[in-house]
């Protein structure tokens, strides 16, 4: 098992709580960006800088994770590619993204997204809070629990 996060956007909080917890447990984790950024290489964790575009980073993750690997990512079409795999995704929010609430997730974003192309206005992502902090970290640590006890 591993764990590949989609470091382009996850706010550093977020960082934190998965650092501490696969430096813990000993978990392999990739953080997976466009650009640098400053995670503290140990020896289960690491980075990887892709080449800039859109989407770069999402399709590495979704090429090279596993249904065994959990990803963290708030990239919607990201997680309907890893869902159906049988990989575990959840989002900075604490989210985690199922086969029975996927499709739902994925229609919003798509529709959000048409809104805005054609020049409507929408309310866009609210800001991160405490709450947001620990739903995420309360799901990511049972669903890594969880992972943890099935590898063994």
């Amino acid at each position: 098992m591993k764990i590949w996060v989609d470091a382009d956007a996850v706010p550093g909080v977020i960082k934190e709580i998965i650092l501490r917890a696969v430096i813990k447990r000993s978990v392999p984790t990739i953080f997976v960006a466009n650009k640098p950024i400053g995670i503290p290489a140990t020896p289960t964790v690491s980075t990887l800088q892709v080449a800039q575009g859109p989407d770069v980073a999402d399709r590495y993750i979704a090429e090279h994770a596993s249904a065994d690997d959990i990803v963290i990512t708030q990239d919607i079409p990201l997680a309907a590619l890893l869902v159906p795999k049988g990989t575990a995704v959840i989002s900075v929010h604490g989210n985690l993204f199922t086969e029975n609430n996927i499709g739902e997730r994925l229609f919003v974003r798509n529709m959000m997204q048409e809104i805005r192309d054609t020049g409507g206005r929408t309310s866009g992502p609210k800001p991160f809070s405490d709450k947001d902090k620990q739903q995420f970290a309360n799901t990511f640590d049972k669903l890594l629990t969880k992972r943890l006890k099935l590898s063994y």
